[in-house]
């Protein structure tokens, strides 16, 4: 019998919980998360908690995780690994381990729900880019006219 390579295991299959040792698989996970509840612990004693922003997902050997201001950029070089679990009120959490260090990440956004996705959109936002829009076009049309295109 020979060690034929071409027969290799199938790629882990991770549903609702389970250890992600994998860079790249974390950041897919993290980086869409949104809006966050986060708890920091040290030897499972409360260091902060607050709510939060994820504006960055990244892995870098020298840059720092840093939550501060609600806005949270996540070094993944800061962890070892990821546990995806359920907290007791059974909301997904992702907690991202370094030794005797926890980050738990609790998402507070659900896209899911229709409501919550369309409060999460800023009207004033868009209707300002809506007004910036119309009135470039109606600067071209008018321009447009000037020179009797």
């Amino acid at each position: 019998m020979s060690n034929n390579l071409s027969h290799q295991l199938p790629a882990p299959c991770l549903i609702d919980s389970g250890l992600i040792i994998n860079k790249d698989d974390i950041r897919r996970l993290l980086s869409d998360l949104g809006r966050v509840h986060y708890l920091h612990t040290i030897d499972d004693r409360i260091q902060s908690e607050d709510d939060g922003l994820i504006l960055e997902v990244f892995s870098h050997p020298t840059q720092a995780t840093l939550i501060a201001n609600h806005s949270v950029y996540i070094n993944l070089e800061s962890f070892d690994y990821l546990e995806l679990n359920k907290t007791d009120e059974l909301e997904n959490c992702f907690d991202l381990i370094q030794d005797n260090r926890r980050l738990r990440l609790i998402p507070l956004t659900n896209y899911l729900q229709e409501d919550d996705y369309i409060s999460n959109l800023d009207t004033d936002t868009f209707e300002a880019m809506m007004n910036e829009v119309l009135s470039a076009k109606l600067d071209v049309d008018f321009d447009d006219d000037d020179f009797g295109f």
